[in-house]
């Protein structure tokens, strides 16, 4: 009898806590329309693709030898990798649009293949960015290198920011790597390891070529990101990138000042030319400071944007 009314109690439980989650249910709010349109067109509308490999990939006209399948296998990672990171793919987009008309000057100019933009895009996504080594700006440069060609590097100076500037020394450094190895290829190779570091590894593996060194997981990707983001920035629609002009970043044009005196304070000197202190460092971060010491009289460029582009605000 006692096995019995246990039974019955816990069919009563049962059915009441049934009970409970079907009037829950019945309870739950809808789902807006507009919500389960958006799911549903996600569902039929988003899906992911292998990436054939695309034909004659080369970096500064070298050609990648994708018929070596180890070869084929790490280009089709960076090729997927930088395909379907798609937020930063766009905003790549976006600030190449706004800095290439700057940097592709100076390269043709020093002699260097236009392909070395895109080593800057995947050194520093083309911001001012620091690594952990505390290398700096778009082509990060560190401390050492920047004063061996001659950059101004202090606390007040920091000319590793100053994009005309530090694109000329990685012009420098990378005509003489190719100088070196011969290769375009084993110079972009060089500016990630080091000049001595790939000498090294060719001597010791007996080898002659980027693509048959055995090489430590950063610099063994280094050139296949840039051929990967070189073909995904040059074929936009190929790769489902969509945009109109009116979504890119734009270049903002200056003029510029020449100064060769100390400057006590920005703030006042962006006041004569009708901006404040925070568009001034925008376009000229190589200024660290609120002042410009200067005790030597040296002559510096500050770039001043022209009239009509920004607007001061005032608020609370």
């Amino acid at each position: 009898m006692k096995t019995i009314k246990k039974f019955l109690v816990l069919l009563g439980v049962l059915f009441t806590f049934g009970i409970l989650v079907n009037a829950t249910q019945d309870h739950q709010p809808e789902k807006p329309l507009a919500q389960e349109i958006l799911e549903e067109k996600l569902v039929n509308d988003y899906n992911v693709y292998a990436i054939a490999m695309p034909d004659n990939l080369n970096f500064s006209g070298e050609l990648v030898p994708v018929e070596n399948p180890d070869i084929r296998e790490r280009m089709d990672r960076e090729l997927l990798v930088n395909t379907y990171w798609q937020s930063n793919g766009l905003l790549l987009f976006k600030r190449a649009n706004k800095y290439f008309p700057i940097i592709e000057p100076i390269l043709k100019e020093q002699g260097v293949p236009d392909d070395f933009k895109y080593l800057a895009v995947i050194e520093s996504s083309l911001t001012q960015a620091v690594s952990p080594a505390r290398a700096t700006g778009f082509w990060q440069i560190l401390k050492g290198t920047a004063k061996e060609y001659g950059l101004e590097v202090n606390e007040n100076v920091d000319e590793r920011y100053h994009i005309e500037k530090s694109t000329e020394v990685a012009c420098k450094y990378l005509k003489s790597a190719k100088e070196k190895f011969g290769s375009w290829t084993l110079a972009a190779a060089a500016y990630n390891a080091g000049r001595a570091g790939i000498n090294r590894r060719l001597e010791k593996q007996k080898a002659a070529s980027y693509y048959d060194l055995l090489l430590g997981e950063e610099t063994g990707r280094y050139v296949f990101r840039i051929v990967a983001v070189k073909e995904i920035l040059s074929n936009p629609k190929k790769y489902g990138f969509n945009f109109s002009d009116e979504d890119l970043y734009t270049h903002i044009p200056t003029f510029n000042v020449l100064v060769d005196e100390p400057i006590a304070d920005f703030t006042a000197f962006a006041e004569q030319y009708d901006i404040n202190y925070k568009i001034l460092k925008l376009h000229n971060p190589w200024l660290r400071e609120a002042r410009l010491n200067n005790h030597s009289g040296k002559e510096y460029l500050i770039k001043i944007p022209r009239e009509g582009y920004y607007k001061t605000t005032t608020g609370q």
